[in-house]
């Protein structure tokens, strides 16, 4: 589908979205909500971000979660899916991670999200991890079901992509 259509339907989809809210909610004050276009500190994520963090997290071992650290990375993340950091702690701490071990429990889930591919990183001044480039997260995890069976968490990643339209990243 070429841009312009795509943006048309778009536009179509968020009026009759917007029509139904203000339906549901007539007395409704926009100024009472987060609406992306009027604010500032957004960022674009997957909408399958959830289903994302889940095969994520099943593949990177019992007792080592690495969705919180990922979803960190996507809220600092830019368009061009670099993201730089300066302060490790305040992204450990972003990622939910407290305390004195809180920096090198990140930095073993940064290592697992590169281990998985999902992510590469280079060190610079700043320490260790101060370059993360992030990677298009269904055609890793595409790559990553090649050598091992379609579970119910990969058949509902295709299934919510082909809900969403973005059926061009299913088989």
């Amino acid at each position: 589908m070429d841009d312009n259509k795509q943006q048309k339907l778009g536009r179509g989809i968020a009026d009759r979205r917007k029509r139904l809210r203000d339906n549901l909610w007539p007395d409704l004050d926009e100024d009472d909500l987060w609406l992306r276009k009027n604010r500032v500190g957004f960022t674009t994520i997957p909408r399958t971000i959830t289903l994302i963090g889940r095969i994520l997290d099943q593949m990177s071992g019992k007792g080592a979660p690495v969705m919180g650290a990922y979803l960190t990375l996507w809220c600092w993340v830019f368009d061009e899916g670099f993201v730089e950091i300066r302060t490790p702690r305040e992204l450990a701490y972003e990622s939910g991670f407290a305390g004195p071990r809180a920096e090198a429990t990140w930095r073993t889930r940064m290592r697992k999200l590169e281990e998985l591919g999902i992510i590469s990183i280079k060190a610079g001044l700043a320490g260790d991890f101060q370059y993360v480039l992030m990677y298009d997260p269904i055609k890793v995890i595409k790559k990553l079901y090649e050598s091992r069976p379609q579970d119910i968490a990969y058949q509902s990643l295709m299934n919510r992509l082909i809900h969403i339209g973005a059926d061009d990243d299913v088989v």
